[in-house]
């Protein structure tokens, strides 16, 4: 079973390493081509993460071919990137009906994937966009863990894992209050996070042990300064 999953996986590779110069070289038209456009940017944007964590599965996150999608999806990334702001900067935030039932999902997508400068720019944007009822609230969500830790600041809804090399495994990035953060999920309409992280990461969430990393978070932090 694991020799047919690795076969196929390889020949999705072949095709994606194909055919993504055409899938990152479509030109913003104008908004009648924007849910194309949006498509054509999820498509480059994901393929390579979906192939490299499929393969970090196999293979371990030190894999050639995990490193050959990293390397592939930071390339499409770039184009993706300028692809939205040009979106964004030209027409504002799309409302559904402009952007299609996953336009929204692909913009905050990409925004995800750039680094804070980015993130903190389009956040104003994203905040009106969700008081219009243009954006879910989960997609601000996610930009504002982000962007908390990037900084370097416990994050609140308990969005980003991270990938810890000296054990080899991801883990929850350290929350504020972790205790409350079901009260702060609910508030806005989110899942529990032990339902979140169990559905998004395959990653049990343990009250204890974050309450334990966020203690030991605060006190490196505090060290710091």
């Amino acid at each position: 079973m694991k020799s047919i999953l690795v076969i196929g996986l390889l020949f999705v590779i072949s095709c994606s390493n194909k055919t993504k110069s055409a899938k990152t070289s479509t030109p913003l038209e104008g908004q009648g081509n924007l849910i194309a456009v949006l498509d054509t940017i999820w498509n480059a944007e994901q393929r390579p993460i979906t192939l490299r964590d499929s393969l970090m599965k196999i293979y371990g996150a030190e894999s050639k071919l995990v490193k050959e999608q990293q390397e592939i999806y930071e390339k499409n990334h770039i184009i993706n990137e300028r692809k939205v702001k040009d979106i964004l900067d030209t027409y504002g935030w799309p409302s559904k009906e402009i952007a299609g039932e996953q336009g929204n999902w692909t913009i905050c997508n990409v925004i995800q994937h750039s680094d804070n400068k980015v993130r903190i720019h389009y956040l104003p944007m994203m905040r009106k966009a969700v008081k219009e009822k243009k954006l879910e609230p989960r997609f601000l969500v996610r930009a504002e863990d982000r962007i908390a830790t990037e900084s370097g600041d416990l994050q609140i809804y308990g969005g980003q894992m991270k990938y810890y090399p000296e054990t080899k495994s991801f883990n929850l990035w350290p929350v504020f209050e972790p205790e409350n953060i079901d009260k702060r999920r609910t508030a806005i309409g989110l899942d529990s996070i032990h339902i979140f992280l169990k559905n998004r990461f395959d990653f049990e969430w343990n009250l204890e042990e974050q309450i334990k990393r966020t203690e030991e978070f605060k006190r490196e932090r505090d060290k710091k300064k």
